[in-house]
């Protein structure tokens, strides 16, 4: 399968919308008291990525097929630095997602090369990303990508 990796555009809104409900409803379904799940899910993002492509700290990409079908995205954001978190200033990978059509496929990896040549293009040294403890097959990607664990976020309620 061919899988190109660019810049996302208005054109890219609708299938951005679908795929960041999906990722909502999966976490939502993995575990729903953690996660929330609103109504209008789809439009919410396609509103809140409309927003973002004319943000310079934003960065949305799309795997695209041969025949142009969006098969994948990621979502991460230039931050600053942030008490909180104790973080200093980093790229947030805060969305990845492959429809599960194409996974297998290398999808995920064509992305998150995409991302980690970004990341470096802007000059960072720091990314940090979130994923499910279950999700192991993500954790290998990332860890194949120089990712290592850090943190475990701990819910009560």
């Amino acid at each position: 399968m061919t899988v190109t990796v660019r810049p996302a555009t208005e054109a890219d809104l609708d299938a951005l919308g679908q795929m960041a409900g999906a990722l909502v409803r999966f976490h939502h379904e993995t575990d729903p008291r953690r996660f929330m799940l609103s109504k209008g899910v789809e439009e919410g993002y396609r509103r809140w990525f409309r927003q973002e492509l004319g943000n310079a700290a934003a960065m949305i990409r799309v795997a695209v097929g041969g025949d142009g079908r969006v098969l994948g995205y990621t979502y991460a954001r230039s931050e600053g630095r942030d008490w909180n978190m104790l973080l200093d200033e980093h790229i947030a990978l805060h969305d990845i997602f492959v429809d599960p059509a194409s996974r297998g496929a290398r999808v995920g990896e064509s992305l998150m090369a995409a991302f980690v040549a970004d990341v470096e293009a802007r000059g960072n040294a720091r990314a940090v990303l979130h994923t499910m403890v279950s999700n192991e097959r993500a954790q290998r990607l990332f860890a194949k990508y120089g990712f290592r664990p850090t943190m475990v976020e701990m819910t009560r309620g």
